[in-house]
């Protein structure tokens, strides 16, 4: 009864959806048309996230090109843009997760898994940005970002929906948004459960989000605050050369007691005021708490991690816009203390002691300078750029005995600091009005994260890290086609050093080398009234430019993980307006399971329906069918510990529901 009612606290309905260009938000905390940007951003608006009506936010992100989410059991993942799919510090630290703008973590503190605590279930939008993000964002901008927006108030409008469907799941949501006493309100709660297709694999989730705008004077404000909790049990991996082809074990969990419980708080207040001339002052005030307990079911310990932190935060910007220019400069600053224990319950192993591992807290401060600007310098052709100085401080207590204990190193109590410094510098040339070439080269950065710090292995050296640093060109073209079609085609080269990950045998790598080449293409292209294709295609080639004997890799080796080819192709039919059905079908291309390339996968294709009906004013009945030929297949293949292992893909799945909107 909760959920519908939080349909019926406010009042106003939503117009329609504005038409035109495509507008974006993430590229400088700002409104801006993206065939002006020299970014390529690829746009999820709410039309297109409440017909995908997505289980897993890898079901709307891997519709981007560029973009490989690697599903794990429940809401875990692991995220490629530009990339392969990165484990460990690597993992956490090379994407920006944000929502508003806002990180939805501390630079320091990320997680692999980090997309679970967005509130994807009721946003307004998403916007991914491949390859280094502007100056206005920080440290993880590396290989790209996810911005997660909330839904405006004035156009959200109202809405419940409930949905069932195979293995026990129930999805229910609400919200409204309009006009309040005090101004444009939105308030929205989802609620979420699954028994799991695998054995002790069930999963309750629940989000909230809440947002007032209004108007003080001539100061425009808005206040945003989210949660979210999850509680889910998690199943492992499942061994043996292609076992996910085996239905019966690939429903097996070999791991029924791993976990993962977490919570994250976050609340902003959004300030803008003008100022004389063109001049304007915008900027946001911030806190997040997240705290997250789990068993690390991926690794031989199976240890258990306790884990947080909590920030304050500071961002501000002096901007003067024209009709021909956009000027931009800023100050951000966060505070952050954080924490993180593994403790062992298993009796001893090898060099696996029973007993806590780490035992550590951190007190992080991380200040930053930047500008960015676009300038028209004709008619038809502008250039954009831009840099950002940023200094990361990292306050360590080592809270246990510090030095070796089995294969764990514990440094002792210590301070690091890290400055980076990242360009960028971009044009657009307009050459007609349905043809742009546009192209950048920039700089991506990330300071180390505390874990890559901290969480030693025996052997490696304390300290002497050095930030990671990715060097970025790409040139593409936009077509607007038939039919007010678009075309997007961009080619990109980088180089990356002071690479960190964890290898195969669990061990951390520092002062690695990669380097990664592609092409993307993405295209949306009406055909007639009633039928749309779109889709996206990616092509890249990402290797190794080191050696490590110890992992059987050499320069040019292909990076694990790696798929060389990715596409995601969709038609839409709307045969009549209460009627709308699309069948996609999704390519994962071979890759290699491990650095010495002796293991692989061979990919997979899968299809999915999805339909809508408006049974009536305002009310929609709608349904899926994904993985609909039931293939066998590995949502992430790899080869670690002497071992294949595979996360089996979710057989065939159906699911039915109805919504109701005003």
């Amino acid at each position: 009864m909760i959920l519908p009612a939080l349909a019926l606290a406010l009042t106003q309905a939503a117009p329609a959806e504005p038409e035109g260009d495509v507008i974006v938000v993430t590229g400088a905390r700002g409104v801006e048309a993206a065939e002006e940007l020299a970014t390529p951003v690829a746009v999820f608006d709410r039309g297109e996230l409440r017909r995908l009506g997505a289980q897993h936010i890898a079901e709307v992100l891997n519709r981007a090109p560029g973009v490989f989410i690697h599903r794990g059991n429940g809401v875990e993942h692991l995220t490629a843009i530009r990339s392969p799919v990165f484990t460990g510090g690597a993992g956490a630290g090379s994407f920006l997760y944000l929502e508003d703008g806002i990180a939805l973590r501390a630079a320091g503190f990320a997680n692999i898994n980090g997309l679970f605590e967005a509130v994807d279930d009721l946003a307004g939008r998403i916007e991914v940005i491949r390859g280094p993000g502007a100056a206005v964002y920080g440290s993880n901008a590396l290989h790209g970002l996810v911005n997660v927006l909330t839904p405006e108030p004035e156009t959200a409008g109202r809405l419940a929906e409930i949905e069932a469907g195979s293995w026990g799941r129930v999805r229910a949501r609400a919200f409204a948004g309009g006009a309040t006493r005090f101004g444009a309100g939105f308030i929205g709660a989802s609620v979420r459960h699954e028994d799991g297709w695998r054995e002790e694999a069930s999963l309750d989730r629940f989000t909230l989000q809440t947002r007032l705008d209004g108007e003080t004077g001539a100061i425009d404000w808005s206040l945003r605050a989210s949660l979210v909790d999850l509680d889910q049990e998690t199943a492992t991996f499942v061994r043996g050369f292609e076992a996910y082809e085996d239905e019966a074990l690939s429903r097996q969990n070999a791991d029924p007691e791993a976990f993962r419980n977490a919570r994250a708080l976050r609340g902003a207040l959004h300030l803008e005021r003008p100022l004389a001339g063109d001049w304007r002052l915008q900027g946001a005030a911030y806190g997040r708490s997240n705290e997250m307990d789990f068993r690390l079911h991926f690794l031989p310990s199976e240890a258990l991690e306790t884990t947080g932190h909590d920030s304050l935060g500071l961002q501000s910007a002096l901007v003067r816009e024209t009709a021909s220019s956009r000027l931009m400069i800023g100050l951000d600053g966060e505070i952050t203390e954080g924490f993180l224990t593994e403790n062992q319950t298993r009796a001893s192993f090898g060099s696996f002691p029973q007993g806590l591992h780490y035992d550590y807290e951190v007190e992080a401060a991380v200040w930053a300078a930047f500008a960015q600007g676009r300038l028209d310098i004709t008619e038809g052709v502008s250039i954009e750029g831009g840099a950002r100085l940023e200094e990361t401080r990292y306050a360590y207590d080592n809270r246990i005995a510090s030095g070796s204990f089995g294969r764990f190193l514990r440094p002792g109590d210590r301070t690091d600091d890290f400055t980076t410094f990242a360009p960028h510098l971009g044009f657009v040339w307009q050459i007609s009005e349905s043809f742009d070439v546009f192209g950048r080269a920039a700089r991506g950065v990330r300071a180390p994260q505390t874990a890559e710090l901290y969480r030693l292995d025996t052997g490696q050296q304390v300290g002497g890290f050095e930030p990671e640093r990715l060097d970025s060109l790409e040139l593409g073209t936009r077509v607007r086609t038939w039919k007010e079609g678009r075309l997007e085609v961009v080619a990109f080269t980088m180089d990356k050093e002071n690479v960190f990950f964890r290898d195969a045998n669990g061990f951390n790598v520092s002062d690695a080398a990669t380097t990664h080449d592609g092409v993307e293409a993405s295209l949306v292209q009406p055909l007639g009234e009633a039928l749309t294709l779109s889709g996206s295609l990616t092509w890249a080639i990402h290797e190794y430019a080191f050696a490590d004997a110890s992992e059987g890799i050499a320069p040019g080796n292909r990076v694990d993980t790696a798929p060389e080819w990715l596409w995601n192709l969709r038609a839409l039919w709307t045969p009549h307006e209460a009627v709308s059905l699309e069948a996609e079908w999704i390519h994962v291309g071979e890759y290699f399971a491990d650095a010495a390339n002796t293991a692989g996968y061979e990919g997979h294709d899968l299809f999915n329906l999805r339909g809508a009906y408006e049974v009536g004013e305002g009310v929609e009945a709608f349904a899926a069918i994904r993985n609909v030929l039931d293939e066998r297949y590995a949502e992430r293949a790899d080869f670690a510990f002497g071992s294949h292992r595979y996360f089996p893909g979710e057989p065939r799945a159906v699911s039915i529901g109805v919504r109701v909107s005003g």
